[in-house]
């Protein structure tokens, strides 16, 4: 497994962006078989963490031409900077679930 870590200093954010993001999610679940995807703002902080079953996934979410446009507007509108970090899962244990 795999995991999109998305970090970003916020810029303008409008009601397009919520709607865009809500898009984004469904569509990186019924199309990329995203398996979880957890956003956290504080401040002008965002961090995102999506989790993939594959690079070849994660590729082709990227790539995506909806997606396209979204990353265009993070960029003009949305984001003042951030980083994308891809990282594999090499373990993972749990309590309580």
């Amino acid at each position: 497994m795999f995991a999109v870590i998305f970090k970003a200093k916020t810029g303008r954010q409008d009601e397009h962006y919520s709607q865009t993001v809500e898009l984004m999610r469904t569509l990186a679940f019924e199309k990329y078989n995203c398996q979880d995807f957890i956003a956290v703002t504080e401040g002008q902080q965002e961090v995102t963490i999506s989790y993939w079953l594959s690079q070849e996934d994660i590729k082709n979410w990227h790539a995506d031409s909806q997606h396209r446009v979204a990353q265009q507007l993070g960029r003009d509108t949305w984001y003042d900077s951030y980083v994308v970090e891809v990282v594999e899962i090499l373990r993972k244990y749990s309590f309580g679930e």
